[in-house]
């Protein structure tokens, strides 16, 4: 009895212990590629080039050069995100809750996992091949309607057009994030709703969006940080004429003209207090979302 009440007590223990080694592979990415590289970036923002102790770098980002570029990344990102937002909770309610048939969910959301990754670029090319001068859909429109997209005002290698670019990854990333959000709506309060003489109006501003927000809101933050940290998609439709925080950091630290490591540093450790700061929020977000689907 002693041996057996002995291995009864020494097996959780040997479960438990199982169950933490699963995690050594996590930690172990999380530490090489994430907390060392920040603690090596943080260490270089504060060094000069002979490796002295300096604050020259963060000094340096008021300049308005680097002003700017914070100031576009940081507009680029909201306006992107917003759209992303606005966009993904539509077509989450359409495909979700609209009431179509059973296989255009999955279709969707099989569309959307590829889609949500498919950036850089393959993306700026497609987008050129598309509504570039010569796209497509450029072309189509002028020579079958008589349109002419870029006399009108239009130009893909601008502000609104690489947000437009953006548009087709941050889409089908809200609509993943918010599907959950979106089936939590418990079919009980819509009944409880109209019991009381509610319209439907009156569930979705009352009942649906107040419960929704915290989850919308958060998932427009993790969108401004997907959107504030690209690099590729960017550069490859606008050069280095499109002055974004992570395009000056990758002339900082690879460039022939302006380089400048440590100054490169400096504006990555600012990325990554900005990008903290909205992840930081969006966590707290999805705590208070999560209270309606307990």
């Amino acid at each position: 009895m002693r041996a057996t009440s002995e291995g009864a007590t020494r097996r959780p223990g040997l479960r438990l212990g199982g169950s933490w080694l699963g995690l050594v592979p996590f930690f172990a990415f999380a530490l090489l590629f994430l907390f060392l590289p920040i603690l090596y970036l943080a260490t270089g923002a504060f060094q000069n080039a002979a490796g002295e102790f300096t604050l020259a770098n963060f000094a340096e980002l008021a300049t308005p050069n680097l002003r700017a570029a914070y100031s576009l990344s940081v507009r680029l990102s909201l306006i992107s995100a917003a759209l992303g937002t606005i966009t993904g909770v539509l077509l989450g309610y359409a495909v979700i809750l609209g009431g179509l048939p059973r296989w255009v969910r999955p279709v969707f959301m099989t569309f959307s996992g590829v889609a949500s990754n498919f950036a850089g670029i393959p993306l700026a090319f497609a987008f050129i091949a598309t509504l570039g001068r010569i796209g497509l859909l450029t072309m189509v429109l002028r020579d079958v309607f008589g349109f002419n997209l870029y006399g009108a005002g239009f130009n893909l290698f601008s502000f609104w057009g690489v947000a437009l670019t953006y548009l087709y990854f941050q889409m089908p990333l809200m609509l993943l994030i918010v599907a959950p959000a979106l089936d939590g709506l418990k079919t009980e309060w819509r009944e409880a709703a109209e019991i009381l003489g509610a319209s439907r109006r009156q569930y979705w501003l009352r009942v649906a969006l107040p419960i929704l927000m915290p989850s919308i809101l958060g998932c427009f933050l993790l969108l401004f940080a997907n959107a504030f940290g690209t690099l590729a998609t960017v550069y490859a439709l606008t050069g280095s004429r499109f002055a974004v925080v992570p395009i000056v950091l990758y002339q900082q630290i690879q460039g022939n003209v302006l380089y400048n490591p440590n100054l490169g540093y400096a504006l990555a450790v600012g990325m990554v207090v900005i990008m903290a700061v909205s992840n930081t929020i969006y966590l707290v977000l999805r705590t208070r979302a999560e209270r309606w689907r307990t």
